[in-house]
Order: C-alpha cells, then structure tokens, then sequence
C-alpha cells in the first residue's frame, strides 16, 4: 500500500460513513457504487445529477488529496494484459448484479442497517477473496 498508516486508514473510513450517511439521509439512496454507476448508464434514468456528481466526487478525491498533500499518486501495476482486466471488470459487475449490490453497498451500507442478507453477502464477498488469494499467491503463483 501506498503511505498507508492506520491514521489515513481511520481518516478514509470515517469520511466513507459519512459520505454514505450523507447519501442516505439528503437522497434516501444506498452509497452502493454498482447501483449508482448502473442508474448512471441506464437509458431513461431520471436522477443522473446526483449520480454524477458521486461517481466524479470518486474520481476527483484522490487527485485532490495528492494536490493538496504535494503527493504524486502511485502508479498501478497492471501484472496482466489490460483484455484480461476489462473481463474481470465485466465479471465483477455482472456478479454485482447478480448478487443485488457491490461490497460498498451490502459490506458498507448494509452492514451498518443490520441487514441480514447484507451480512450473508460480505460473508461471501470476503471467503470469495480470502480464496482467490490463496489460490493464486499460495497454489498456482507458488
């Protein structure tokens, strides 16, 4: 990770409650992105300000956190080719869809409502990776 110290951690976990909070008490909506970038690309979607606004608030904060910090921002490591990425982009959204919402809606905003089958989601989401990573850093990248 890039300058990660527990501080940024606690600093970027409160300001994603809040901007969750903030979503739900001002708009009445879930801050789950897969929802929010879906509604955004629908054709006949009625409430695209504020979900543009949301998805360009996500794309604009780590650019002005490196403004104002005088940090460069890292730069990713793309270990496989960018064909392979933008399939397993349209896995993860397809399975987003298919599971009713993303980790940042059931893992953050369900969670926080006691939502049982957010509960039995991030369950999945988080044994789902806990494998993917052991397979492929323990099993086959040996």
């Amino acid at each position: 990770m890039h300058n990660f110290t527990p501080l940024s951690g606690f600093i970027g976990g409160a300001l994603i409650g809040l901007a969750a909070s903030a979503l739900m008490l001002f708009t009445g909506r879930i801050a789950g992105i897969s929802g929010i970038f879906g509604g955004l690309i629908a054709p006949g979607a009625n409430d695209r300000n504020w979900r543009l606004a949301f998805v360009a608030g996500l794309i604009a904060a780590p650019l002005i956190a490196a403004f104002v910090t005088a940090s460069p921002l890292p730069v990713p490591t793309m270990p496989a080719s960018l064909i392979l990425i933008a399939m397993a982009g349209l896995l993860v959204g397809f399975g987003s869809r298919m599971g009713g919402g993303c980790t940042s809606g059931h893992g953050v905003c369900g969670l926080a409502r006691l939502s049982a089958r957010s509960m039995v989601a991030t369950v999945v989401f988080m044994a789902a990776a806990i494998a993917t990573v052991a397979i492929t850093r323990h099993v086959i990248g040996g």
